[in-house]
């Protein structure tokens, strides 16, 4: 799916598994890099037109695919390639948890 994409809610294709694509693709696209957060689930709701429900499955699914990790308290972030945590935003490398 494009990146670009907007959620079709005629679609046979369910709405969350097209913004588990859309994500996908805006990451491949280079929107957000590894270890950078990636918008809020409020914010995902509102781009999207989505119910918080509809978001949170989406994002289950790629964090449960290793796409994404969830950092308590921080948020959600594009996962490093070689499946390590994110880095502190000061550099130190050290989990972010």
């Amino acid at each position: 799916m494009d990146a670009d994409a907007e959620i079709d809610h005629e679609a046979i294709t369910p709405v969350y598994a097209q913004l588990v694509a859309i994500l996908r693709a805006r990451i491949e696209r280079g929107d957000w890099a590894e270890g950078r957060r990636i918008m809020s689930g409020p914010q995902l709701e509102q781009a999207y037109g989505l119910s918080r429900d509809t978001v949170r499955k989406a994002l289950r699914v790629l964090i449960d695919e290793g796409v994404l990790t969830a950092v308590p308290g921080r948020g959600t972030f594009v996962a490093p390639a070689d499946g390590a945590e994110p880095s502190r935003p000061d550099g130190t490398g050290e989990s972010a948890e």
